[in-house]
C-alpha cells in the first residue's frame, strides 16, 4: 500500500517563489512531493499584456483560478474573456494560451493534474534573466510534456 499523504496548510506569505515564465512571480504553494504526484499548484502574477505560447500539455490537466485580473484565454479556436473570480479548466491535447488584457497584474492560481509540470517551471526559472525567446520555451516545454504550437495570444490575435 503506498505512504499516505499528509495533510498540510500552506499560509498567506509562504511558499517558494521564482522566476515564472510569464514575466511576473510564481508562487509555489504544493508540489507533487507534497501531494504524492496528484498535483502541482502555483500562484502567478502576470503583467499588463503577457501571457504564454500557445501551446498543449501531453500529460496533465491544467485549471486556472483567477483571482485579480483580466484574462482572455485561447481553448482550441475560441478566444474567451475571463474575469475575476473565473475558473478555467483545460484537459490534456487542448490547445490553450492566456492573456493579462487587465491594466494591472492579474493574480492567478494555476493546477496542474498529476504533478509532472513542476520541473518545467522551476527549469525555466534556472534560465539566466532576461527574456526567453520563443525557441528556448519551446524545447524547454518538449523535455517536460509540453509542446508549443503557436506563438502567445497577443501576436495571433492582437486587441
Amino acid at each position: 500500500m503506498p505512504e499516505r499523504t499528509q495533510a498540510f496548510v500552506v499560509l498567506p506569505g509562504e511558499g517558494s517563489t521564482m522566476r515564472g515564465p510569464v514575466g511576473g512571480p510564481l508562487t509555489i504553494k504544493a508540489t507533487g512531493d507534497d501531494t504524492s504526484g496528484s498535483f502541482f499548484l502555483f500562484e502567478n502574477v502576470v503583467q499588463p499584456g503577457e501571457g504564454p505560447p500557445l501551446h498543449l500539455h501531453l500529460d496533465t490537466d491544467e485549471s486556472w483560478y483567477v483571482v485579480e485580473g483580466q484574462l482572455r484565454f485561447k481553448l482550441d479556436d475560441a478566444i474567451q474573456s475571463v474575469p475575476a473570480e473565473s475558473f478555467v479548466f483545460v484537459p490534456r491535447g487542448t490547445r490553450h494560451c492566456f492573456q493579462n488584457v487587465g491594466t494591472g497584474p492579474a493574480r492567478i492560481l494555476v493546477m496542474f493534474t498529476p504533478a509532472a509540470m513542476e520541473n518545467f517551471f522551476r527549469a525555466h526559472a534556472s534560465l539566466p534573466p532576461g527574456q526567453v525567446d520563443l525557441e528556448t520555451f519551446r524545447q524547454l516545454g518538449l523535455t517536460h510534456g509540453m509542446e508549443v504550437v503557436g506563438p502567445p495570444l497577443a501576436v495571433s490575435d492582437p486587441i
